[in-house]
């Protein structure tokens, strides 16, 4: 009997015991291609030498240091890497473990700043709705996922929520993504006037939807009118690429392809690679200085953050992505992947939309294709295909509530950077067995 206390109570799943690139093993032998990087999280598989040996060196080295008394090398030395090619004023980089505790770390940081400029009378942030920014009380009260949420609704923060910009959705018949688009920003100012913008601390946004609404892309011009907006406000923008970012979209920072900076950047999955659990926010020189020059000291901290050994395996992550050139690849198979998806799910009277970015794509699974009628809630699908795919060989990321909170279906992918296109074939084929499978 396992003394384990697992995410699913009544579902005995398989005992992974080794990785091979792209691959897991389980303790029968059976091999599952990991179609969706666990959650995003395996960008480089699951057994790339060159990460393996740098944890292996800084172990022998320094295993850690705790952040009150020391820095350390490797945590410098990923910093100078990330900041390298950042977007235009994110100078600082902190720390932290995970997706979650990041964002939380990085909505207290925002608070912060303002505290130390002399504006403590921001409090509130302003997000979207089908967001998903983590699963502690800080994250989840920026959250705008309603099913995730709702169990612990009294406990959350006070937060605004508009819009997402989901075009397959929300877009009307008689306008362009492009209006679509600006018509969903423009409710940031709408919401930010009928709370008083001098009360509001930022908007939270994830760059390209992620796990809760599958893979949604901005509409063009989209979040330059959002930073339009905080810039006239006065206010911050936190963009998480937790899931999307360091080269999941093919390109090392999403927002880059949308031609905005944000105030403050937060990373996690694709950093460590899965080889060690670690997170990062990149601050806005700004933001530093502020807090250098007034308290000196960010309030907020846990022990193992800028772990050595984290750092150091990150740090070989990203040197493998640029020296293999990896994003060059996410671009190409991405292509490849969708183009797959397209031909042989276009026309499924079950998938209604096929988007996303690079290796960072998803399907919508509708039970009307014409009217975009979700299938209800109570058959559990997304769960019925997420374990059918394993019987098949195939690690899918499917979830549920996409439409509304509630309603809705999806299957994410989120492939390693260094697959093949026989891996992608292998994909879409698996897949074509699921869905034929369970639908």
């Amino acid at each position: 009997m396992s003394h384990v206390f697992p995410r699913f109570a009544n579902i005995e799943f398989p005992v992974a015991v080794k990785g091979d690139g792209p691959y897991i093993i389980d303790r029968q032998g059976r091999r599952y291609l990991d179609a969706c990087g666990g959650a995003g999280i395996s960008c480089l598989g699951h057994s790339e030498p060159a990460v393996i040996k740098a944890i292996q060196d800084q172990v022998a080295r320094l295993k850690f240091a705790y952040t009150m008394f020391y820095n350390n090398e490797p945590a410098e030395a990923l910093a100078d890497d990330l900041i390298s090619d950042a977007p235009a004023g994110l100078t600082r980089v902190f720390y932290g473990c995970g997706g979650s505790e990041q964002m939380d770390g990085t909505l207290k940081l925002a608070r912060q700043y303002f505290v130390d400029i002399g504006e403590p009378q921001r409090t509130r942030f302003i997000a979207r709705r089908q967001s998903y920014h983590g699963g502690t009380l800080g994250s989840l009260s920026v959250g705008g996922h309603l099913k995730r949420r709702e169990l612990y609704r009294p406990l959350l923060a006070e937060a605004e929520h508009i819009s997402p910009c989901y075009a397959y959705r929300g877009q009307r018949e008689d306008e362009t993504e492009e209006e679509y688009g600006l018509r969903v920003a423009n409710e940031l100012e709408e919401t930010l006037l009928k709370v008083a913008p001098e009360t509001v601390i930022g908007f939270v946004a994830e760059t390209v939807g992620g796990a809760t609404a599958g893979c949604i892309p901005p509409t063009p011009g989209y979040f330059k009118r959002i930073r339009e907006i905080c810039d006239e406000y006065g206010v911050l923008l936190i963009l998480d690429e937790v899931m999307c970012g360091l080269g999941r979209t093919g390109a090392r920072w999403a927002c880059d392809q949308e031609g905005v900076a944000p105030d403050l950047l937060v990373v996690a999955k694709g950093l460590g690679a899965g080889y060690q659990p670690i997170s990062a926010t990149l601050v806005a020189d700004k933001i530093f200085a502020a807090i250098r020059d007034a308290s000196g000291f960010f309030m907020h901290g846990h022990s193992y953050q800028a772990h050595a050994v984290a750092c150091a395996a990150a740090l070989a992550v990203q040197r493998v992505i640029r020296e293999q050139n990896l994003i060059a690849n996410v671009r190409e198979q991405g292509e490849l992947l969708k183009r797959l998806l397209e031909a042989r799910f276009g026309d499924h009277p079950h998938v209604g939309d096929i988007r996303g970015r690079g290796l960072f794509l998803a399907l919508e699974l509708v039970k009307d294709r014409g009217t975009k009628e979700p299938f209800d809630p109570a058959l559990g699908l997304w769960l019925k295909v997420m374990l059918k795919g394993m019987e098949f060989g195939l690690m899918c990321y499917p979830g549920n509530g996409t439409a509304d909170g509630t309603r809705g279906d999806h299957v994410l992918l989120a492939p390693p950077f260094n697959i093949n296109s026989s891996h992608v074939e292998e994909i879409v084929e698996k897949l074509a067995l699921t869905l034929d499978s369970v639908l």
